[in-house]
């Protein structure tokens, strides 16, 4: 996958989201005539039903951030890899930080045996000057990604996260409980996945325009968050200066 190809898989997964968002919209329309009804059938969509639907939207979102910081994160190992052109003291000082965590398992639990056993694997790797090879970035997740969490695995790496300060104030602005969007995803989310709260009581007093601004908010911030990683990427920002083809500009 190329970093031009980061915008075609989120272009496919907010797709669906969107996709989900035109069924509410067009559920909660037929609702102001009474519960909806299925074609071709006298079953009616309950009010407790349609709740259940919305709260999904909370699921979706939240998966669509995880997945775009997972693609963006690899993307980025994969273009320190490529061609096997570059060893690892090339590496930018933020990036050769996670190269040795990977390689060395610093991060890791393990008996001093196994830890030693990576160790000299990475120096062999270092002392035979071998390029990169595939590595993983510990990235986290599990629950965590929101505005705040991208911002300091970006830092992290050492990309720079530049946000619109249109697109900034749109997951910024207070939605419910004092969360912005992206901070409210997440919340939902973790607590329904936790069952913390059912799928009828997350969806209580939510209409679909309020899940479709939501979504459109949390997709104009992420669609920069892309553009910041593929400049990273495009312009070798994993590099250290001296090293990077275009000369070391940013």
């Amino acid at each position: 996958m190329s970093t031009s190809d980061l915008v075609t898989f989120f272009d496919e997964r907010f797709s669906e989201v969107s996709a989900y968002l035109e069924l509410l919209e067009q559920v909660e329309m037929v609702a102001r005539n009474g519960p909806p009804k299925l074609a071709g059938s006298e079953y009616r969509i309950t009010a407790p039903q349609q709740k259940i639907l919305y709260s999904s939207v909370y699921l979706q979102l939240y998966n669509l951030v995880e997945a775009t910081m997972a693609r963006c994160i690899s993307e980025i190992t994969k273009a320190a890899a490529a061609s096997a052109r570059w060893q690892p003291h090339e590496l930018s000082d933020e990036l050769r930080q996670e190269w040795v965590r990977s390689s060395a398992r610093t991060h890791a639990d393990m008996a001093p045996d196994s830890r030693l056993k990576y160790a000299l694997q990475m120096t062999d790797h270092l002392v035979n000057q071998l390029p990169i090879r595939d590595f993983e970035i510990e990235a986290g997740g599990g629950g965590n990604w929101d505005d705040e969490a991208i911002y300091a695995m970006a830092k992290r790496l050492g990309c720079q996260i530049t946000i619109s300060s249109t697109a900034l104030a749109g997951v910024k602005r207070v939605r419910r409980d004092g969360m912005g969007s992206m901070k409210l995803v997440k919340d939902r989310r973790n607590s329904l996945a936790h069952g913390s709260i059912s799928f009828v009581d997350c969806a209580d007093g939510i209409i679909a325009t309020e899940l479709r601004e939501m979504s459109q908010q949390v997709e104009s911030y992420l669609r920069e968050v892309i553009k910041c990683f593929a400049h990273y990427i495009d312009s070798y920002i994993f590099l250290r200066p001296e090293i990077r083809p275009n000369g070391g500009t940013t």
